[in-house]
């Protein structure tokens, strides 16, 4: 279970204060921005409009599905981000470069590096959609129901859009992998 399980534990306890939700979503909301399309940037202002938008609505927050209140948030301050870099012609996230920080050695980082940005080359490439759904399953592996929760769709809606966003991730992968190997179509493209 997640850090935030004792956040979202007794649903007749008083609400979390906005410290305590900070601590333990901080991490959750910038991988989930980062996921769904903010580029690295932008990523300190857009956590910082997610917390914006947390604190001012603290009191509608529901104690009980606190976590998927949290990604709903997320996903739209992310939406906003998306829409703002498309109108100003901004980059793909898998044309950015992926920072390299301090670890074991440069080899594992570069191979490190390398497989963030393919993986989010891939999320690139899959509609919102089936994107928001495919982060929360496979990447924070969130429950179905409350995917649907956060999201706010039915749980079958779930179960079909995560079934389709494998497939199409599997096949960019294929795809990706052939193109890189010198033998497929899209080598040079988005």
């Amino acid at each position: 279970m997640s850090a935030a399980a004792p956040l979202e534990a007794d649903p007749d306890a008083p609400g979390p204060t906005f410290d305590a939700i900070y601590d333990a979503h901080l991490a959750f909301v910038w991988r989930n921005l980062r996921r769904l399309g903010v580029l690295p940037a932008s990523l300190d202002d857009a956590t910082q409009d997610v917390f914006l938008v947390i604190h001012r609505r603290l009191a509608d927050a529901p104690p009980h599905a606190l976590r998927a209140w949290i990604f709903g948030v997320t996903r739209r301050v992310a939406a906003d981000h998306r829409r703002l870099r498309a109108r100003k012609g901004a980059t793909s996230l898998a044309e950015v470069a992926e920072p390299v920080a301090r670890g074991p050695g440069p080899v594992a980082e570069v191979e490190r590096a390398e497989a963030a940005r393919l993986v989010h080359a891939l999320l690139d490439r899959l509609d919102d959609a089936k994107r928001e759904v495919f982060v929360l399953a496979e990447l924070e592996q969130m429950p179905a129901p409350e995917i649907a929760a956060a999201i706010g769709i039915p749980i079958n809606t779930v179960y079909s859009r995560l079934r389709a966003a494998r497939a199409e991730f599997d096949a960019h992968g294929r795809r990706l992998a052939l193109a890189s190997a010198g033998n497929g179509p899209e080598r040079g493209t988005r």
